[in-house]
C-alpha cells in the first residue's frame, strides 16, 4: 500500500512542503487499488474522489474508477462505470489496459462487437503485458457469437503470449473434445491442472476433465471428477448439466 506521500521528507514541514500534483494523484489511484483488490470500495471511492478533485481528466484515475464501479456491480454503478471507461480511453486513446479493462466491461455488459473492438486494440499493443488477457476475453466472445475458428484463434494467441494462460487450456481442451479430437483435448486439459492444482479446477475446467475421462475409458477419474465438481460447484451450470446427461449413451457430451 502507498503512503510515503503523506510522510515528512527531511526538514520539511507540512506547511512548507509541495507535493506535486500527478504524483499524489498517482498515490491515491495505487491505494485505491489495493483497496479494490481487498474489497474495500468505499474507502477505494474517497481515495478517487480525492484524486479526481486533483485531476478529473487523468486516465489512470477514470479507468480505476470505471473497474470500481464495475466491481460494485449494481446496475446504476454499472451504467456510470462505462462513462468513465469512456473518458479514460479519450484522455489516452494508446492506453492498453484502459482498453482492456472497457472491453472487459463490456463483454459483462452483453456488447459483445464493442467489446472485441477494444481487446483487440490491447491485444495487438506490443509491450503490454496483459495483452494475453485481451485475447482470452476475445476467445470468450467468439464463443458467445458461435464463431470457434475465430474463438480457437484468439486462445492459440494467448498461449503464444502467456504459457500460463489456463482460460485458453482449459476453452482449447473443450473446442477439441467437442471435434473430438481427444488427445489434444486432452493433453491441454492435463496441461491446465498442472498449472492449476487439482484442488483448484473451476467448475469449467471440471466438466471439460469429466467428458475426457469418460472419452478416454476411465470411470474411475471420471467419479472423482464428478465428486469434485458435486462438492465445490453444486449449483453451477456444469454440474446441472453432468445431471441431465449421466445416464446418456451419446458419445459426445456437450
Amino acid at each position: 500500500m502507498v503512503g510515503a506521500t503523506f510522510l515528512v521528507v527531511g526538514c520539511q514541514t507540512v506547511s512548507d512542503r509541495k507535493v506535486d500534483p500527478e504524483k499524489a494523484v498517482q498515490a491515491r489511484t495505487q491505494l485505491a487499488a489495493e483497496y479494490i483488490r481487498t474489497g474495500d470500495f468505499d474507502a477505494a471511492k474517497r481515495e478517487l474522489d480525492q484524486a479526481m478533485q486533483v485531476n478529473p481528466r487523468n486516465a489512470l484515475v477514470n479507468m480505476m474508477m470505471g473497474v470500481l464501479l464495475q466491481r460494485e456491480g449494481s446496475q446504476l454503478n454499472m451504467e456510470k462505470a462505462d462513462r468513465y471507461f469512456k473518458a479514460a480511453i479519450s484522455a489516452d486513446p494508446k492506453n492498453a489496459q484502459a482498453r482492456n479493462n472497457y472491453g472487459t466491461y463490456l463483454y459483462q455488459a452483453g456488447r459483445y462487437n464493442e467489446a472485441l473492438t477494444h481487446l483487440e486494440i490491447a491485444g495487438a499493443t506490443l509491450g503490454y503485458d496483459q495483452r494475453y488477457t485481451a485475447f482470452e476475453s476475445a476467445g470468450r466472445i467468439y464463443l458467445k457469437l458461435n464463431d470457434v475458428n475465430k474463438a480457437e484463434n484468439s486462445f492459440n494467441q494467448a498461449l503464444k503470449i502467456s504459457r500460463n494462460s489456463y482460460i485458453s487450456m482449459v476453452e482449447l481442451a473443450e473446442i477439441y473434445y467437442l471435434r473430438q479430437d481427444i488427445p489434444a483435448a486432452t493433453r491441454l486439459y492435463e496441461n491446465s491442472v498442472s498449472l492449476a492444482g487439482q484442488n483448484n479446477q473451476n467448475a469449467r475446467a471440471l466438466w471439460v476433465g469429466i467428458r475426457l475421462a469418460r472419452a478416454n475409458g476411465n470411470p474411475m477419474q471420471t467419479q472423482v471428477l464428478v465428486n469434485q465438481l458435486r462438492a465445490l460447484y453444486p449449483d453451477s451450470p456444469e454440474y446441472q448439466r453432468y445431471l441431465q446427461l449421466q445416464y446418456s449413451t451419446e458419445v459426445v457430451w456437450k
